[in-house]
């Protein structure tokens, strides 16, 4: 029997309205999907920046990098201890400058290993009292011996390159080392005026001593006959 004509309108307009809300809903769904797709596209591409940010290579870099600034930086510290009388203070940072060029000689090599060509950017150093530059230097080289170079150890380590994950070590307990010294002569800054000190830089991890009393560096257990004195 026929149904008659308003009946078939209305079933028309109902499956008119289905058919829209079926292509609203199919239309939201894709629009979700490119939003994911899209942000995991952008986390994907962040995180392979981050991985090509912490390579061995981009640490030893670093690492250069800052160490060539540190030897730049203590020697004029070096220079402001010796205007206000502190020798000790003074000859203690020329050692640390030694240091630090040990350290970023041997990153050179490594860096030549790795296929890469060295390259510092040298800062003006700030210098200000030799009070705050001791304050500054105990700062920078906590942060190496306890986050910086331990961080690239494992690194390294994860990329396997041991030459460099030993100079990392070597060099993150040195700067350690260098902290207790800073620390020593600004607990007594005034009683070192008008006073001399050497000191004795191994010229393999850059450990410093004020007295040699063991035949071997501790750290990298280099000989102490190689070891160079500092005043």
């Amino acid at each position: 029997m026929p149904q008659p004509i308003n009946l078939l309108i209305v079933k028309y307009e109902e499956v008119e309205m289905s058919l829209k809300r079926c292509l609203t809903v199919l239309m939201l769904a894709a629009a979700m999907f490119s939003v994911v797709a899209i942000a995991g596209a952008v986390n994907v591409s962040a995180q392979e920046k981050e991985a090509v940010s912490t390579t061995t290579l981009d640490n030893l870099m670093a690492a250069y990098n800052g160490e060539n600034n540190a030897h730049v930086r203590y020697l004029a510290f070096a220079k402001q201890a010796e205007l206000e009388g502190y020798g000790i203070v003074a000859s203690l940072f020329r050692a640390a400058a030694l240091a630090e060029q040990f350290h970023y000689e041997r990153d050179a090599k490594l860096i030549a290993k790795l296929g890469g060509t060295p390259k510092a950017n040298i800062e003006t150093p700030v210098v200000k009292s030799t009070k705050e530059n001791i304050e500054a230097a105990i700062k920078a080289e906590t942060y190496e011996n306890k986050t910086m170079y331990p961080d690239f150890v494992k690194q390294a380590k994860k990329e396997g390159h041991p030459d460099a994950a030993d100079a990392f070590e070597d060099a993150g307990a040195a700067e350690g080392s260098h902290a207790q010294l800073y620390q020593r002569v600004l607990n007594n800054l005034a009683l070192s005026q008008g006073l001399v000190r050497d000191y004795y830089v191994c010229p393999v991890c850059g450990n410093i001593m004020d007295s040699i009393t063991r035949s071997m560096c501790p750290i990298c257990m280099t000989s102490a006959k190689e070891f160079k004195r500092v005043r």
